[in-house]
């Protein structure tokens, strides 16, 4: 194309893309310096590239010319051809390296902005919204963050975590992006197929899609995010496009890709934070259970020792004095006192295990009808005549695979309990039931009860309720008796009313996961 007025020449260079422009220095209404300023004004990412020529060869001219980007500076007088020709391919060549670098450019300014505003915060949540924005921003797509579920089972693969509203993407799509290779030793290794511009081109039609209101998507561009310090397979950052097919471009994926590094990056950094907060919180309530283990201890040893104390003393001092059976009821107190003494100890030691999350499940099958029935008569002879005990079985409740130990915990905890909160005695029944799936028993007494507002405190280590009075106690029984029910993989629940009487119900399953 020829234009022979620079007016001519800026409309053709508005309606037409050129690779070069051969730009005389003396046009009819302003110099080629101008009109090159006219052109790079109209241009937004790159400079035009111009080639200018000249009748004389001026040096200050030329310099003046390459300062202000001109390509490539030529005499007009003798000039041949195949000078020519090098020129404008050089000129091209050197056009497209400059676009390419300053391509390269934008796209690192556009990343490291990017991964200044993800890593700006530690707040999970605020990263991978930010991380959405951005990229939606970037692509002018729509963008979604998916976290793998801990099992990589296929029906729970993943969860979608952030995305932007747009997001229509569904799992059926989300696998024909990414799907799994090999499984061995229970690893699981992914390979994502990346970009994808039509997704019902490719086969990966399904018949469901997880959000329907914009249509279905039509092309994909999936990215893994992986943890560098564990090579953990995170996640997925996906772009999705809707309205039509699209050719991601190299850069595009280059973004994608340098963003999942930074992403993955303040994962990290949240998932450190987040765990050296909840090691501190664990430490705190460690140090709060140190505390409330030597407040309890020094309080419940105080009147039991107190009590061998004065028995010992006694027998001691005037031993020869007593009749035989004076003697013998001290030394029952004594040795009564010594094995309370002696359970306590195991109590404390058994929470500190649960504290530290160091208590084992060793299961084994039991009958459970008997081992329950053993345990009451075992009641029976501690149990004053003001309560009577009472042991009830609805089903056949034998065959149970269960810790004999934990199940020994809970029974004793909370019959013992129900006798100690009914202090003016009453009945303390025991309800085993056996059911298809699950194994429930209810221990129920007629004692003082429970303050509703108080019920769901109970299961915390050292709490007691507020209407326990002078009844002596730890705090402690219905949380070993939780923690060993949970172990089972099992619930525990309370039902009480003051002065009515409590009822604790157990449920355990007799398959666990």
């Amino acid at each position: 194309m020829e234009a022979d007025s620079a007016e001519t020449g800026l409309t053709l260079w508005q309606q037409m893309q050129f690779d070069v422009v051969l730009l005389d220095f003396c046009l009819p209404e302003m110099s080629g310096f101008e009109f090159f300023q006219l052109l790079a004004s109209q241009t937004v990412n790159n400079r035009p590239c111009v080639i200018m020529l000249t009748g004389h060869g001026d040096e200050v001219l030329a310099v003046q010319a390459m300062k202000l980007g001109v390509q490539d500076y030529l005499v007009k007088n003798n000039l041949k051809s195949d000078v020519l020709q090098l020129a404008v391919r050089n000129a091209i060549k050197q056009s497209h390296l400059q676009a390419q670098l300053n391509k390269t450019l934008e796209r690192q300014r556009l990343i490291a902005t990017t991964a200044l505003r993800i890593r700006k915060s530690l707040d999970l949540k605020q990263i991978l919204s930010t991380a959405v924005a951005e990229v939606q921003q970037l692509l002018r797509c729509s963008v979604a963050v998916y976290q793998f579920a801990p099992d990589f089972s296929v029906d729970n693969i993943t969860n979608l975590i952030a995305a932007s509203r747009e997001s229509t993407i569904s799992h059926a799509e989300l696998f024909g992006s990414c799907y799994q290779v090999d499984t061995q030793n229970n690893h699981h290794h992914w390979q994502c197929r990346g970009a994808i511009s039509n997704i019902y081109a490719a086969g990966m039609k399904h018949p469901y899609d997880l959000v329907q209101k914009n249509g279905k998507t039509q092309a994909n561009l999936v990215i893994p995010i992986n943890l560098s310090h564990d090579s953990k397979l995170w996640g997925l950052l996906v772009a999705h496009h809707h309205e039509e097919e699209r050719l991601w471009q190299p850069d595009e994926v280059e973004i994608l890709s340098e963003v999942s590094v930074q992403l993955a990056i303040a994962i990290q950094q949240a998932e450190l934070l987040a765990q050296t907060q909840a090691s501190l919180i664990k430490e705190k309530q460690l140090n709060n259970f140190k505390s409330q283990f030597i407040t309890t201890v020094s309080h419940e040893y105080r009147t039991p020792l107190a009590s061998v104390l004065a028995a010992a003393s006694t027998l001691h001092k005037h031993g020869d004095k007593l009749d035989i059976l004076k003697q013998q009821r001290f030394l029952e107190m004594i040795e009564q006192k010594a094995r309370h003494l002696s359970k306590l100890v195991d109590d404390m030691l058994l929470v500190n295990q649960i504290e530290l999350d160091k208590t084992k499940f060793k299961p084994a099958p039991l009958d459970l009808m008997h081992f329950f029935s053993d345990l009451m008569e075992q009641q029976r002879l501690v149990v004053t005549d003001a309560h009577e005990l009472i042991f009830k079985v609805t089903g056949n409740a034998h065959l149970f695979w269960g810790d004999k130990g934990l199940l020994r915990q809970i029974f004793t905890n909370l019959v013992s309990n129900a006798i100690k909160y009914s202090p003016d005695g009453g009945n303390i029944e025991f309800h085993l039931i056996d059911k298809e799936t699950e194994i429930i028993f209810h221990v129920k007494d007629e004692g003082i009860g429970i303050p509703p507002r108080e019920l769901d405190n109970l299961f915390q280590s050292f709490s007691r309720a507020s209407n326990v009075d002078t009844i002596p106690g730890t705090g402690i029984g219905l949380f070993i008796a939780k923690a060993c029910v949970e172990l089972h993989e099992g619930s525990i629940t309370l039902d009480s009313h003051v002065e009515q009487g409590t009822v604790v119900t157990v449920c355990l399953p007799k398959r666990r996961n």
